[in-house]
């Protein structure tokens, strides 16, 4: 199965050169479960909710686990769970 890891990060927040070294750290580590290396994100602007956010979407992957659990551990080794941001997992499904 496949899931999406979204990472969000603090807005305004710039990593130091030792946060962003952390990354590539972990994409060694976790290289054989990714499927699609995804991409950061620069701007972003939320349309609804309604409510004010602290943090944005910085990012995301795509990997593959045996499951929502699984791809959940993979998530919690993530560099910017060490920098005050998230990660949402999220399964995907056929449309």
């Amino acid at each position: 199965m496949q899931y999406v890891l979204t990472f969000r990060g603090q807005v305004g927040r710039q990593l130091t050169a030792e946060e962003d070294g952390r990354w590539p750290t972990w994409f060694e580590q976790i290289k054989d479960s990714i499927a699609d290396f995804g991409s950061r994100v620069g701007q972003v602007r939320e349309v609804g909710g309604g409510r004010e956010r602290s943090d944005a979407l910085s990012g995301y992957i795509v990997i593959n686990a045996n499951s929502l659990d699984s791809a959940a551990a993979v998530a919690g080794g993530c560099p910017i769970l060490q920098q005050g941001g998230s990660v949402e997992v999220g399964e995907i499904v056929d449309a």
